[in-house]
């Protein structure tokens, strides 16, 4: 490896221990403090690592490798996944933020649901926290192959030795710092993966001089592959309605991705929300355009020199090593790893966040706080470990894993926190019903190979969703005690105050 490489590499883990430290010295005191970073994230912090954590190692290597492939009929995906963020913010961010400090300041997904239903037999957050660990393990292990194809391509290194370095650094900054280390790591982390996604395609396109250059290569492209003029360039060909609604369908998983919307909650204020919005959408839409141009000019340039790429999913690496500066190029791979690591810390912290609050203290109901903070850092190591075995496979997919991942959560939890926000008829049992069907639904698709034909997050939201409004609409309406901290949380998004509304006085 470059010396310069290699430098910027250092500089770039260096920095995210710092991090790290900074954060556990300033507050991992209590539960609440490492889980969620005492609700007191500003807008810009909240946005980008609500990005970074969402935009993993699939954003630099995933969808390039499949643009490359199969052209920009692959964009759908990105754009389906711009409407899901945009409504996610909408919808979902104002309510959630303001619904969780009224249900008793809840600090997990899974806490906020047993307290919006008042669930005192805890099947709800058990049932939640559970399916928030199985799916977080496969969608954890997704970042570790990253992290494993990353070093075996980039360094030269082994791909378990990749798995085990990138799981080492990840484990010892979440650890420590928590869930403000999570947040200012995803910061910094989300603003080198903006630069580098402007960067590369920039340099890229360079190389060709002009646009009509780049569409010859292009055309060389569309020949080699067999396809008709423009074919490789075109949004509709090569794909089918289904293939589209398939790849747009990726949107619908925003509403049920813990990581993501737990950010929501630990934002500052409601006040803040449409500020972190406006950020977040346009860090989101750059990015995406610089991921989807990545793999489009790769495919020309490739064409063009004769280069050879052995796994599409390492374009941008590629790139990387031939088109800059050794310093540079250690600055890019610094990206990627900002874009594998700020998704695996976040996933491990609310795998860990289950583990402990929804768990473990449910067993455990007089343990302090310190002691949950110790077991949360224990549940880290676990989830990382068990991933960590179930990447070892250098064959596997990185975006198969997310998109297996992406539907789970997206099925089981998107319908179910839509319409806990949204509908305050639903019910205890409409939400159990929401989730086992959800999951369900989306577990058999996969099993019995049907996700070429239709991407398993559309059976399995509208199944989850129907199943919620049935079961809902057939048993009880939800109690006074309920339907009354709804409208209280409810006002309290709308008022745009700092301050959650009393409640009402018992008679």
């Amino acid at each position: 490896m470059e010396t310069g490489t290699l430098i910027s590499l250092i500089a770039y883990f260096v920095l995210m221990l710092g991090i790290g430290l900074y954060a556990w010295r300033k507050s991992t005191s209590n539960a609440a403090e490492y889980m969620l970073g005492g609700r007191s994230l500003g807008p810009g912090v909240a946005a980008l690592s609500a990005g970074a954590s969402d935009m993993s190692g699939w954003l630099l290597m995933g969808l390039p490798g499949a643009i490359y492939v199969s052209g920009l009929s692959q964009a759908w995906i990105g754009i389906g996944l711009v409407v899901g963020a945009y409504a996610n913010y909408l919808l979902v961010a104002p309510r959630l933020r303001t619904y969780t400090e009224v249900a008793r300041d809840a600090i997990t997904i899974p806490d906020y649901l047993a307290e919006r239903f008042e669930d005192r037999s805890h099947t709800l957050r058990i049932l939640s926290a559970v399916v928030i660990i199985v799916f977080f393990t496969l969608y954890t292990s997704a970042g570790m192959v990253s992290g494993g194809k990353l070093a075996q391509s980039a360094f030269g290194m082994d791909y378990a030795t990749g798995i085990y370095m990138t799981a080492a650094v990840v484990v010892a900054y979440t650890l420590f710092g928590g869930f403000l280390a999570v947040s200012l790591t995803d910061f910094v982390q989300g603003c080198i993966m903006f630069v580098a996604l402007v960067l590369v395609p920039i340099v890229a396109f360079d190389q060709f001089g002009s646009l009509s250059d780049l569409a010859a290569s292009i055309g060389r492209v569309e020949a080699d592959k067999g396809l008709a003029p423009g074919a490789f360039s075109s949004l509709f060909t090569g794909t089918t309605a289904l293939g589209i609604v398939s790849a747009a369908a990726w949107g619908l998983g925003y509403f049920g991705q813990p990581h993501i919307i737990v950010r929501f909650m630990a934002v500052r204020s409601v006040r803040d929300v449409p500020t972190m919005r406006r950020i977040g959408m346009g860090w989101m839409i750059v990015a995406l355009v610089g991921a989807l141009a990545t793999g489009y000019v790769g495919a020309a340039y490739v064409r063009n020199t004769g280069a050879s790429i052995v796994d599409s999913e390492t374009i941008f690496i590629f790139f990387s090593q031939v088109l800059f500066h050794p310093l540079v190029t250690g600055f890019l791979l610094a990206a990627i790893l900002a874009a594998i690591m700020s998704t695996i810390s976040s996933q491990l912290l609310v795998s860990s966040s289950s583990l402990t609050e929804d768990i473990y203290r449910l067993f455990n109901r007089d343990a302090g706080d310190r002691q949950l903070v110790t077991i949360g850092r224990g549940a880290v190591l676990v989830v990382a470990i068990v991933a960590a075995l179930l990447a070892m496979d250098p064959d596997s997919s990185i975006l198969g894993l997310v998109s297996n991942a992406w539907a789970g959560f997206g099925a089981a939890f998107g319908p179910l926190i839509l319409l806990s926000l949204l509908w305050r008829r639903t019910t205890l049992a409409g939400a159990l019903a929401g989730i086992v069907v959800g999951a369900a639904v989306v577990i058999a698709w996969i099993a019995m190979g049907l996700s070429d034909t239709m991407y398993e997050i559309v059976p399995g939201f509208i199944a989850s969703g129907l199943a919620i409004w049935i079961v809902s609409k057939a048993t009880p309406a939800p109690s006074t005690a309920v339907t009354a901290t709804f409208d209280r949380a409810r006002a309290y998004a709308l008022s745009g105050s700092d301050t959650a509304p009393p409640a009402p006085v018992a008679d």
